[in-house]
């Protein structure tokens, strides 16, 4: 099984990324906010993601 990635806004409305283990441990997560989803995508790019 493949870890899931998913994009979400936190409590500020900035865009944040998290990576879960199959295993629903959390394995990843973004440092910082960002306010442009497309940010927040490449800074995932930079850690693992592939999509």
């Amino acid at each position: 099984m493949e870890d899931k990635w998913e994009f979400y806004r936190d409590t500020k409305g900035e865009w944040r990324w998290r990576r879960t283990a199959p295993n629903g441990r959390i394995v990843g997560s973004s440092s910082q906010g960002y306010s442009n989803k497309v940010d927040c995508i490449a800074n995932a790019k930079r850690n693992g993601y592939q999509k």
